[in-house]
């Protein structure tokens, strides 16, 4: 989970690194660069000499007029052939993706605006959105950008000197000749002139165009590493843009700006985070943990948008029907329910998530791309939302509809009327009679007859009936024999959907509440930040964050709200190694689970609902256990997972089997083996640790179970360690024997029997009571450990020591243990 982790310190990393390096010099050098680069201003004199005569910024939280994206949106309206990436990126190193063509670039010297004469020699570079300058040419991020739009006019002032006059500033340069200074004058100016022939001025930026953003997803103030005061921090689509202040914001002028298709974000601590890339560490602190998660959000979802390929949506967009959201009529709609056939926005697809998959699958017509195979580009591009809302919105009163401004309420509200409840839709002529609904179903998915399908399948036919025919016995055999590839493709996608149903009371409150199969689930759950290590410590309710959290198509994902369409993170089920229900308060909330994947991480999740704890434990349970092992799914299980284990006659070769372990018996199913098999911790003969395997010895076996994985392993070792020891003060809570006889009275009694026959009295006599005392808390830890030797135990203490055991006995004693003491 890139977005919620828990990291130690970077300056621990780079110790630790640096420890690696058999050359201290070479580690020494590590520590100084990677320190430059976390926190080395992108400021230099120049631009420090600038902030101290600045105008005071205007109030940096206001809210901003349309004008104060206008330098944002610029990169966005040029074509996708053009598209931005990092300017002056690392020599030597492969673009991580397209460059934005360089007009222009070279040395310049750049004087300060308030006229001093020192210069600074700057590489300068200028494409068709910005004019940049950078320290040198290797270097990716910008001291400064100044948009092409802004630039009102250029103008010489001698000396091989010009000046870039904006509208709010100047900006001084000198070049190495009147040639050089002239031609950097007359590219400028070209560019300037072109910019406003075609009439790219900040107003027409806001316009809605390909690609355009029409706003800000995310602005404001952020403390930076390496910087003394704050800086205004600005997410837009698919780059995240650097400014001095609020004021400079609204002027366009900024410092630098990222490329988020090479960034990652990273939980830091309760306020910071870090944005990677592989050029530099920016390292953020919020006012407010609330305040971080937004912003860690914010840059999630643009990660997400510039990693997105447009190739599907330009397809399902070629239908004039689908270039509009099926809801609400939002331009560009870049989401999608797979099941309903509609093609819907950003806003409307987080209100689809909160129905639950069972009404509808939302996807991301960019990101989820495994998802679109032809056949359903196809299917939407024949049913889509020209055919699917002729259906769904039958009827829809003018009073009722939502629009592009609707807020999330008015969404929710339309959005379960229509597709839960089925409101609007028009009903088909055999609704309320199953018998022929079925009967029509199958006669019209051997035929191209799409949208009578869908009539057919949310009046109710049934995706699964029986045919009558036991070579093709339901719908979708039936389609695939008439070679129907599209009405295939609509009945899998609606095999588990739930038919539109009006039921009495507020729908708005019953649709998180739905009945999902055992391995789709969604609900919220609270959650911490993922970690690298063991959860030693109580963790309090305050380190929790709410996170709507959906578990469907073997993926578990978690999102900052139930309208959000966009994950925070996710899990998937093959990543699976662990799964952990704790006992009841474990932390602050009443009941926890924990999810350990591949890559050493351990997710922790809690609710004060242990039912719903439970069913949610069960759903992933079964989502990432290997089928032949879902037997011990059935258990009340604490851990369950998989395991590398040698056992047997070959030893060479380590297998893999699945565990899962419930009070003191652990359940295996190894990977020769069809059944279950149980091991009874309490009943081993031995229990010991030898390298990197715990040794499980039975009387008629060894099993040797290693770790593949440190995080997950060091969880079972644990688990399996206090399971196998005494746990209570019952018999039946002791370590066992064969003949299940505690252990603790089976030594003492062997001893007593071997060493104390010719003592006269010997259990109406008292041993010392601080040996006896030290002698029992040995026991209790583990009894299999501990061998009475003559010379080093009297018989007195050890005998003192059977009968304070059975003294602190509470109910539960066995008749075979009571024959021998008697």
């Amino acid at each position: 989970d890139d977005s919620d982790y828990e990291e130690p310190p970077w300056e621990e990393e780079l110790a630790a690194a640096a420890g690696e390096m058999s050359d201290k010099d070479d580690a020494e050098a590590m520590r100084g660069r990677l320190r430059s680069e976390r926190v080395n201003s992108l400021f230099s004199e120049d631009e420090l000499i600038e902030d101290y005569y600045d105008q005071p910024a205007a109030n940096d939280s206001s809210c901003w007029n349309d004008y104060g994206l206008s330098t944002l949106q610029s990169s966005s309206t040029v074509s996708s052939s053009s598209s931005s990436m990092h300017s002056g990126s690392t020599e030597g190193s492969d673009a991580p993706a397209q460059l934005l063509p360089i007009i222009k670039a070279g040395w310049l010297d750049k004087n300060p605006p308030q006229g001093s004469y020192i210069y600074q020699k700057r590489w300068v570079k200028l494409d068709a959105d910005y004019l940049r300058y950078f320290d040198s040419e290797k270097d990716t991020y910008s001291k400064r950008f100044i948009p092409v739009t802004s630039i009102a006019r250029v103008a010489s002032i001698g000396d091989q000197k010009f000046e870039v006059i904006t509208n709010n500033r100047t900006f001084a340069f000198r070049a190495e000749s009147d040639a050089d200074r002239n031609e950097w004058m007359r590219t400028l100016q070209q560019m300037v002139d072109e910019r406003k022939f075609k009439g790219l001025n900040r107003i027409s930026l806001f316009q809605p165009a390909a690609g355009a953003v029409d706003a800000a997803d995310k602005c404001g103030l952020l403390e930076l590493r390496g910087f003394k005061n704050k800086l205004f921090v600005v997410v837009a689509g698919d780059k995240v843009f650097l400014f001095k202040n609020a004021e400079d914001y609204r002027q366009g002028i900024g410092i630098t700006y990222i490329e988020m298709n090479v960034g990652n974000v990273k939980d830091v601590d309760r306020r910071g985070f870090d944005l990677t890339t592989p050029y530099k560490i920016f390292s953020f602190s919020a006012d407010s943990d609330q305040e971080k998660d937004e912003w860690v959000e914010a840059m999630q979802q643009s990660i997400a948008e510039a990693l997105s390929n447009s190739e599907v949506a330009e397809k399902i967009w070629s239908v004039e029907a689908n270039r509009f959201c099926a809801d609400c009529r939002s331009p560009k709609p870049d989401w999608a329910s797979v099941n309903l056939c509609v093609v819907i926005c950003k806003r409307c697809a987080g209100e689809h998530r909160g129905l639950g998959p069972s009404i509808t699958k939302v996807r991301s017509l960019k990101m989820d791309r495994k998802v679109w195979t032809e056949e359903l580009i196809e299917l939407f591009c024949q049913v889509g939302n020209c055919v699917a809302n002729q259906f769904w919105a039958a009827n829809v009163p003018p009073s009722e509809a939502i629009h592009t401004a609707s807020g999330s309420q008015e969404r929710r509200r339309f959005l379960v009327a229509k597709y839960k409840e089925g409101k609007y839709r028009r009903y088909h002529p055999l609704f309320g009679n199953q018998e022929e609904l079925n009967k029509a179903l199958c006669a019209t998915v051997t035929t191209s007859d799409l949208a009578e399908t869908q009539s057919l399948v949310f009046c109710g036919a049934e995706v699964s009936c029986f045919s009558g025919d036991p070579d093709f016995p339901n719908p979708v055999a039936l389609a695939e024999q008439a070679g129907q590839k599209l009405q295939m493709e609509f009945l899998l996608h609606n095999k588990n959907s739930e038919i539109p149903r009006v039921e009495a009371g507020s729908g708005e409150e019953k649709h998180y509440s739905v009945i999902l199969p055992s391995v789709t689930h969604n609900g919220f759950l609270y959650k911490t930040p993922s970690m690298a290590k063991l959860v030693h410590e109580r963790k309090s309710r305050e380190e929790f964050s709410r996170r709507w959290c959906t578990l469907n198509d073997s993926i578990f994902s978690y999102y900052e709200n139930d309208r959000n369409a966009v994950p925070n993170g996710e899990i998937k089920m093959e990543e699976i190694v662990c799964l952990v229900n704790n006992p009841p308060d474990t932390h602050g909330f009443e009941s926890t689970f924990e999810v350990y994947i591949e890559s050493e991480r351990l997710y922790l999740f809690g609710l004060d609902n242990p039912e719903a704890i439970r069913k949610w434990v069960k759903s992933i349970a079964k989502s990432f256990i290997h089928p032949r092992a879902d037997e011990l799914v059935s258990h009340d299980f604490e851990r369950i997972g998989r395991l590398q284990y040698k056992g047997g006659l070959n030893l060479e070769r380590a297998k893999e089997g699945w565990f899962a372990l419930t009070q003191s018996t652990l359940y295996a199913l190894f990977e020769d083996s069809e059944k279950e098999e149980a091991l009874h911790l309490k009943k081993l003969q031995e229990l010991s640790i030898q390298g990197d395997s715990l040794v499980l010895v039975e009387r008629r076996r060894t099993l040797y179970i290693q770790g593949e994985r440190k995080l997950d392993f060091l969880g079972w070792v644990a688990a399996i360690q206090k399971a196998a020891g005494s746990s209570g003060d019952t018999l039946s809570e002791q370590q066992l024997t064969e003949s299940d006889i505690p252990v603790i009275v089976d030594r003492c009694i062997d001893y007593i029997t071997q060493c104390g026959l010719t003592s006269e009295g010997i259990y109406r006599k008292s041993g010392q009571n601080s040996k006896t005392t030290s002698l029992l808390e040995m026991l209790r830890r583990d009894a299999r450990r501990v061998r009475l030797k003559e010379g080093e135990h009297q018989v007195d203490d050890v005998s003192n020591t059977l009968k304070r055991f059975f003294r602190d006995l509470g109910t539960g004693s066995s008749p075979k243990s009571s024959a021998r003491t008697g």
